[in-house]
């Protein structure tokens, strides 16, 4: 049969159209396979107050009740959640980073609710050791909450049910999971240093908050977590609590920025006893992937290099009843005689003890995208701005 020029040429197009076609859809749909743009389906979060997101108001605690009330909550939720800041959270960030939703506090979980993309056990106040440690020193009374980390623990355990039912399920399902334990431990010490403790007693209970920290993350991987997240302490000595409590004429004890140089030397100490404690843990799991998270390199960047963060202070807290650092125990945030500045995006300091939204953006940035994480964390779909 006589083919004209014409179709012979349409139909040899046609073929070409055909295959790039084919072409784009398989290598478009192996490009989006290989890449995982997606590599976590849930949250599981662990910590105090620098990660809650409304359990300690839930729990029905009745100290600090004003994180209830404005100004907490102002920049970005435009009011109140639970959270200890005025915005979002490091945690907060860190679900903004892999696609996922904030997450909702275990003790305000209603029925029906989608529990699937993760859950916040963090509450206000909580501490890694138990709340008998604390009430045999004598110091169980000025504590925010008893809920622990193990109490936390027991939390997930109890709701994992829901989550899975079979060994084969959980496995599974816990791929694609983040664990994040912490930050945590900062309480066990700031409860310690409000009552005059010095700061060699302070340095006696590392081993034992460590250890806790450890446990935890232990038997995390035992119930199948394989990604694990575990902070370290902040800067204490560039906090304006410690620096108003401890205020001293003597300029010896400060470093150039102005911060108190033996409490953060006792922040990397933690650190460091916290690091070793990981590395032994990561031989006993090969198998579990544990990011050590440098909340301490990456706040200190804050508070030692303002400007390039765009703070026009870092030391002085935004909310609070004035002072050196403004911050006045008997007017703390939120109460009657306290002030909050203008713009709490150029203040690191949000109320004398916890970070602004604008802190916990640049520390969430710098370990999602490095370099203050070890190993780094997975990359995530979304660039934190």
């Amino acid at each position: 049969m006589f083919l004209s020029p014409i179709f012979i040429l349409f139909r040899n197009t046609m073929k070409i159209h055909i295959l790039l076609i084919i072409t784009f859809f398989t290598f478009g749909f192996l490009d989006n396979v290989v890449s995982n743009p997606h590599p976590f389906e849930a949250i599981f979060n662990f910590g105090d107050s620098l990660s809650d997101t409304g359990n300690f108001l839930a729990s029905g605690a009745t100290l600090f009740p004003v994180i209830g009330k404005l100004p907490y909550g102002e920049t970005f939720f435009r009011h109140a959640t639970g959270r200890c800041s005025d915005g979002r959270l490091v945690i907060d960030f860190i679900a903004e980073a892999y696609g996922l939703p904030y997450l909702p506090p275990y003790l305000k979980l209603t029925k029906g609710r989608n529990i699937h993309h993760g859950v916040n056990f963090a509450v206000a106040g909580a501490t890694a050791l138990d709340s008998e440690f604390f009430i045999k020193k004598g110091i169980g009374k000025i504590m925010w909450t008893n809920d622990s980390l193990n109490i936390q623990l027991e939390w997930f355990k109890k709701l994992k049910p829901s989550l899975c039912t079979t060994k084969q399920d959980c496995d599974s399902y816990f791929k694609r999971v983040l664990f994040v334990v912490g930050e945590i431990g900062g309480n066990d010490y700031n409860y310690v240093a409000f009552v005059g403790g010095n700061i060699t007693q302070l340095f006696a209970n590392v081993p034992l908050v460590v250890e806790e920290i450890i446990k935890a993350t232990s038997a995390l991987i035992d119930e199948g977590a394989v990604e694990l997240v575990v902070p370290g302490n902040l800067p204490i000595g560039c906090s304006a609590l410690y620096l108003t409590i401890f205020r001293s004429q003597n300029k010896d004890i400060y470093d150039n920025h102005g911060c108190l140089k033996a409490f953060n030397a006792f922040a990397q100490y933690h650190n460091k006893m916290l690091n070793l404690a990981l590395e032994t843990l990561r031989h006993k799991y090969p198998h579990a992937r544990i990011v050590y998270a440098d909340y301490y390199g990456a706040a200190l960047f804050e508070f030692y290099n303002p400007n390039h963060a765009g703070f026009i202070g870092s030391l002085r807290a935004c909310c609070g009843g004035g002072g050196p650092f403004n911050f006045n125990n008997s007017a703390r945030c939120g109460h009657i005689g306290s002030k909050t500045c203008a713009n709490p995006s150029t203040h690191a300091n949000w109320d004398g003890i916890h970070l602004t939204e604008a802190a916990y953006r640049h520390i969430a940035k710098g370990l999602i995208h490095g370099p203050f994480s070890n190993p780094p964390f997975k990359s995530s779909p979304f660039k934190i701005s």
